[in-house]
Parts: structure tokens; C-alpha cells; sequence
């Protein structure tokens, strides 16, 4: 309600787990409200708002996500409030393995380790991504740390995944995500969520062709 009056353009929810990898350990663990509680009653009260007539602001989700199957679920738990999903540990740990990397390729640190070096020996080899940058930046690709492109390469892994998940669901633009591309594995969870069981999820469209 408060970020509705100030006329705020975005409100970041982050639940647990999550952090930045610098915490304290308990406290990335064990502190705050876990996610899917802390969302679910984010969605609830965005709609309570809503129906009073009041500016809901564009909400993003923030809480242990690391792949592209999360920001979907994310996405479509929030819908249509939730605009963004932020990532804190599954960003910076490609980027430092990146960081890394390159020291080793210079034989710092004992060189490459067989966990890296099992996928190549060069970085051309070892970053997925790495004759996709230089395309488009020609011979500036020596000057771009591999740390951030450890980064492009996660990110474009992620974006790739969400752009698969959105096919196979028919959603052609992220706006088209909705709570009903969701069911719940267990009654706790609809319980939770206020997304369909399993059980009910699209059974009244079913029964209706059966029937028909």
C-alpha cells in the first residue's frame, strides 16, 4: 500500500533463500519468509489492492531462483503483477568461475582444473558462448573479461530455456503468462497459492469434452 501511494514504478520482493553468497550462512538458510509463502501473499494482497481501486505497482520476485524453469513459475505465480525476476548466487557464481578461469588459462593458481579442462583447454573451447560475442564484437573480444562472459553465457542459457517453456505453453510474449499455466503438486501448496491441485487443474474443461 505504501508503494502505491508513493507512486513507485518497482517493487522488489525477495524471499528465502537467496543472498548474495556473502551473508552469513544461517542467515541465507534459515532467515525470512520463504518464497512461495512470501510471493503468495505478495499476489494476494496485490489483488486486494487492486480490487479497491488502487495503483498496484510492478512487482519483481527475488529468493534462491537460478534457472529458467523458476523465472517461468515466478512469472506466472505473480501474474500479472509480477514484472521481473532478480538473481543474486546463480549470476555471480558463473561470473567468478569465469574470473577464475582466466587466471588459470594464464597458469596461475595450478592452471586449469580437470573440472574445467574436461571441456576444453582454450577459452574458445571452455565458453560456450564465446564465437557468439566475437561475432559481434569482432577483435574487442579480447578486451571483455571472462567473467562477464561466464555471465552472457548463463544468462543466454536462461533466456533460451524461458523461451522453450513460453513455446510449449503457447505464450508468445512474457505478458501472456498466467497463474492457470500452474497446478499444484500438493493440496499444502494450493492451499498456499491459490493455484488449481493437480487433480482440478483444467478437470472442468475435461470433463466437459468427455461429456460432450
Amino acid at each position: 500500500r505504501w508503494s502505491s501511494d508513493a507512486d513507485i514504478d518497482l517493487l522488489t520482493i525477495d524471499g528465502a533463500s537467496g543472498g548474495t553468497g556473502m551473508s552469513p550462512w544461517r542467515m541465507m538458510t534459515e532467515w525470512g519468509i520463504p518464497s512461495i509463502y512470501l510471493h503468495s501473499m505478495a499476489f494476494e494482497l496485490s489483488e486486494r489492492l487492486a480490487k479497491s481501486g488502487k495503483r498496484v505497482p510492478d512487482l519483481a520476485f527475488a529468493g534462491g531462483f537460478s534457472s529458467e524453469d523458476h523465472v517461468f513459475k515466478a512469472l506466472a505465480l505473480g501474474a500479472p503483477y509480477c514484472k521481473a525476476v532478480c538473481m543474486g548466487r546463480a549470476l555471480m557464481i558463473p561470473g567468478m568461475v569465469g574470473k577464475n578461469t582466466e587466471k588459470w588459462l594464464r597458469d596461475e593458481d595450478g592452471g586449469l582444473p580437470a573440472t574445467v579442462s574436461k571441456f576444453g583447454f582454450t577459452k574458445e573451447e571452455i565458453f560456450m558462448n564465446y564465437e557468439v560475442l566475437k561475432v559481434k564484437y569482432g577483435s574487442e573480444i579480447d578486451n571483455l573479461p571472462l567473467g562477464a562472459i561466464g555471465l552472457f553465457n548463463v544468462v543466454d542459457k536462461i533466456k533460451v530455456g524461458l523461451q522453450q517453456l513460453m513455446a510449449g505453453s503457447r505464450n508468445w510474449e512474457v505478458g501472456y503468462i498466467s497463474r492457470d499455466d500452474l497446478f499444484s503438486l500438493t493440496e499444502e501448496c494450493t492451499q498456499i497459492t491459490g493455484i488449481k491441485y493437480v487433480m482440478d487443474a483444467y478437470r472442468q474443461e475435461a470433463l466437459e469434452i468427455i461429456d460432450a
